[in-house]
C-alpha cells in the first residue's frame, strides 16, 4: 500500500480508501453484514487506513456496519470519515444532535475526518446562516471530530469560495478522467492543493462505468495502443493517482475480486507515474466515452427514494449500458422489463412512472434534468412486448 501525507498535519493516509456507500447486499434493502465486515477488515489488514461513510448511506445502515467492522482492535488502525447531512439540518442545535447520533451509531468517541456533506454555493450559505462554523469550531474543540472538511457537488466558482471560507484540513470532490471540468474539476483540485488542503476523491470510476472488463465500442482499441497493457479499472485509478495533489481515492468496493485488484493497483500507482503517451491515450478514451454515454449519472442514488417508485439510477445505468455495449442491448431491454416489474421488484419501478415532481433534481449532484432523461429511457426501453417478457419469467418461476 502506498501512502500520502495530509499537508496540514503530516498524517499519512493510504492512497486507497474504503467507501461504505455500496456495501454488498443480500437483497435491495438488506446489507450482507458478515461479508461487508469481512471486506472492510480485509482492506485494513492490507494497509487501508481510511474508511468513509455517511448518514444516508444504505438508508442509515452504513455507519452501524462500519462501527461493527472496527471492533476487535480495528478502530485503532484507521481514520474514520463521516459526514453531516446539511440538507436535513434545521438549526444549530440539530447539528449537535446529528453528530452525537453518528458517534452512537459508530460507537466511537471521535470521528477523525468530518465533512459537511454535498455542499454547493446555496447550501453552504444556508449552513453558514445556521451556524455551521461555530458547530465545527466547537466539535473540534471538544474532540468529537479531529479534522473538518466538506464534500462538494457544485460549480467551480463556488468551490473556490467555500475553500476560502473556513480553515479546512481536507475536502472531497468527484474526479475521474471524464470529470476534469465538471464540478470542482482539475482547477478545483489544484486550487485546494495550493491551500494545503488534502483532497479525497470520490467516483474515480464514475459509478463503475469506467471499469467494465469489456469496455464500450472503440475504447479497447485505444487502450491497446499502449505499450503496457492494463485493465480499464487500472487505467482509471492510475490516472487519478497520477495527480500528486490527490491524497486518498475512495472506492465503493463490494466484490472480493475487485478489492484484491484495487489493493494491487494501490501498491504501485505513484504520482506522476504515467507517461505523456499514456496520458494521451486516456484523453482519447475519455473522448470516446463522452461520445457514447447518454446520461452523466454516477449511481450515487442521492435522487432516491423516488415518490413515484422509479428506480432512477438503475434506469440510467441500463440506458447508458445499452448505448455503450450495443451487443448487449437486447439483453438489457429484457433486464429492464423484468427486473423493474412488480413481479420481480415487489413494486414496479419503471421510468414511465415519473410524475415530474422535480424532487430528484433538487438532490442530484450532477445536476441532471432527470425527468427529461427518464423520458428518453421510456422511449428506448418501454416497448409493447415488455409485459410478455415479464409474463414469460413469471411462468417459468411457477413451473
Amino acid at each position: 500500500m502506498l501512502y500520502r501525507k495530509v499537508p496540514k498535519t503530516g498524517e499519512e493516509l493510504s492512497i486507497l480508501g474504503f467507501g461504505a456507500m455500496r456495501l454488498p447486499m443480500i437483497d435491495d434493502k438488506t446489507i450482507d453484514e458478515e461479508r461487508a465486515i469481512a471486506q472492510i477488515r480485509n482492506c485494513i489488514d492490507n494497509g487501508v487506513n481510511y474508511v468513509d461513510t455517511a448518514w444516508p448511506y444504505h438508508g442509515g445502515q452504513s455507519e452501524g456496519i462500519v462501527g461493527k467492522a472496527l471492533k476487535e482492535g480495528y478502530r485503532e488502525k484507521v481514520a474514520i470519515a463521516d459526514k453531516l447531512p446539511q440538507y436535513i439540518v434545521e438549526s444549530r442545535e440539530h447539528m449537535d444532535e446529528i453528530l452525537n447520533e453518528q458517534l452512537r451509531r459508530l460507537d466511537v468517541d471521535c470521528i477523525d475526518y468530518y465533512l459537511i456533506h454535498a455542499v454547493e454555493g446555496n447550501s453552504w450559505d444556508r449552513s453558514v446562516e445556521l451556524g455551521i462554523k461555530d458547530f465545527l469550531d466547537k466539535a473540534l474543540e471538544s474532540g468529537k471530530i479531529r479534522y473538518a472538511g466538506f464534500s462538494f457537488h457544485g460549480v467551480p466558482e463556488d468551490f473556490k469560495r467555500i475553500v476560502d471560507d473556513y480553515p479546512w484540513t481536507f475536502c472531497q470532490i468527484q474526479y475521474n478522467f471524464l470529470d476534469t471540468e465538471n464540478q470542482a474539476g482539475t482547477a478545483g483540485l489544484k486550487y485546494a492543493a495550493s491551500k494545503d488542503i488534502a483532497v479525497m476523491i470520490m467516483e474515480p470510476l464514475r459509478g463503475g462505468n469506467l471499469s467494465a472488463p469489456t469496455p464500450p465500442d472503440g475504447v479497447q482499441d485505444i487502450f491497446d495502443q499502449a505499450e503496457i497493457k492494463r485493465a480499464p479499472v487500472e487505467w482509471a485509478l492510475r490516472w487519478v493517482w497520477n495527480h500528486p495533489e490527490v491524497t486518498v481515492v475512495l472506492s465503493g468496493m463490494n466484490e472480493e475480486e475487485h478489492i484484491k485488484q484495487n489493493l494491487a493497483i494501490a501498491s504501485e500507482a505513484g504520482a506522476n507515474s504515467l507517461t505523456d503517451g499514456e496520458l494521451a491515450i486516456v484523453d482519447k478514451v475519455a473522448a470516446r466515452y463522452k461520445e457514447l454515454m447518454q446520461v452523466p449519472c454516477t449511481g450515487c442514488a442521492y435522487c432516491m427514494p423516488c415518490p413515484a417508485g422509479v428506480r432512477i439510477p438503475g434506469c440510467f445505468e441500463l440506458f447508458n449500458s445499452a448505448h455503450m455495449f450495443k451487443d448487449k442491448a437486447d439483453h438489457l431491454k429484457f433486464q429492464y422489463a423484468v427486473f423493474f416489474s412488480k413481479e420481480m421488484a415487489g413494486e414496479s419501478a419503471y421510468a414511465s412512472q415519473c410524475v415530474e415532481c422535480g424532487q430528484c433534481e433538487e438532490h442530484c449532484p450532477q445536476h441532471i434534468a432527470i425527468p427529461e432523461q427518464l423520458k428518453r429511457v421510456v422511449d428506448y426501453f418501454e416497448q409493447d412486448d415488455m409485459q410478455d417478457k415479464v409474463d414469460m419469467v413469471a411462468n417459468k418461476q411457477e413451473n
